[in-house]
């Protein structure tokens, strides 16, 4: 597994060597700006709008703007001064129930990979097996590109996951929410209309169940075009009627027993056939 890291983990009088590797990537379709008459990518310039010319990059600095159109200028030496010491520790500073830890906290996710050598790997497999067990998560600190990141290691299927994690202040509060809804009454027949729109959608957590229409799409557009063959586009889709409440749970309710019942009997004729190719018959009813 490519890692982008390496360093260890550290707790007590205990280090365990790590790799950090990310654990996921988008595979989002990327555009680039070009110039309609000719094809050529656009470049982007730094203008000066007050001199009304470009500037080189030796006449940059960095500002930071404590009032609208005023700046302090900051340079590489400020930054120095406050620059963190490179380490290559996770510091863990607390074990945590992970049922306790809000998800919105969390930021980006990391494959915690092991060691090479066996003799290395075992305090990694050791604090795998502990977490799993007792549930807990750790809480630490490490230095990644230059800035100090607060984050979450847990276990998962049999590897440890390490989850950037946003700062308490980096957080937006929801009083504004909490004050709407404490506010908001309602009915109990609503209510139990909503649990079962809820009850008749539930089921298991299947990742692979859920796919991107959008990439997809823009993909097979991207074809097409790349086939010479004229994009076509949709018609417009009506604005939905605004119906009642009551109304529109009844019908949530109907469309999702619909569907799975439509589902059902798609999953029957798949089985069906399945049987049918393994030259499987059901057994005959006695008399």
């Amino acid at each position: 597994m490519r890692t982008i890291w390496n360093g260890s983990i550290s707790f007590g009088l205990v280090n365990i060597p790590v790799g950090l590797a990310l654990a996921t990537q988008r595979q989002d379709v990327s555009f680039r700006t070009l110039h309609r008459e000719c094809g050529s990518p656009i470049k982007q310039k730094r203008w000066c709008p007050v001199h009304e010319r470009d500037v080189e990059q030796d006449e940059l600095v960095k500002g930071w703007e404590f009032a609208k159109g005023q700046y302090v200028y900051v340079e590489e030496a400020d930054l120095e001064a406050v620059a963190l010491q490179r380490s290559q520790s996770i510091a863990i500073l607390r074990f945590v129930r992970l049922e306790d830890v809000d998800p919105v906290y969390f930021d980006r996710t990391y494959y915690l990979a092991p060691a090479d050598a066996e003799a290395q790997r075992r305090p990694y497999v050791l604090l795998l097996r502990a977490m799993e067990d007792s549930g807990m998560a750790a809480v630490g600190k490490f230095v990644l590109w230059g800035k100090e990141n607060l984050c979450l290691i847990r276990a998962r299927a049999g590897a440890l996951l390490l989850e950037t994690l946003f700062f308490a202040e980096d957080v937006r509060t929801k009083d504004e929410i909490e004050e709407a809804v404490g506010e908001t009454d309602v009915q109990e027949a609503e209510l139990k209309l909503a649990e079962q729109v809820i009850s008749s959608l539930s089921g298991e957590w299947t990742p692979e169940d859920f796919e991107n229409d959008y990439r997809r799409d823009l993909a097979q557009m991207l074809e097409a075009k790349l086939a010479g063959q004229e994009i076509v586009a949709p018609e417009p889709v009506a604005d939905a009627p605004v119906i009642d409440l009551m109304e529109a749970l009844r019908q949530s309710v109907a469309d999702a027993q619909s569907r799975r019942s439509a589902e059902s009997a798609k999953d029957g004729k798949s089985e069906s056939k399945s049987r049918s190719r393994s030259g499987r018959t059901p057994a005959k009813k006695s008399a």
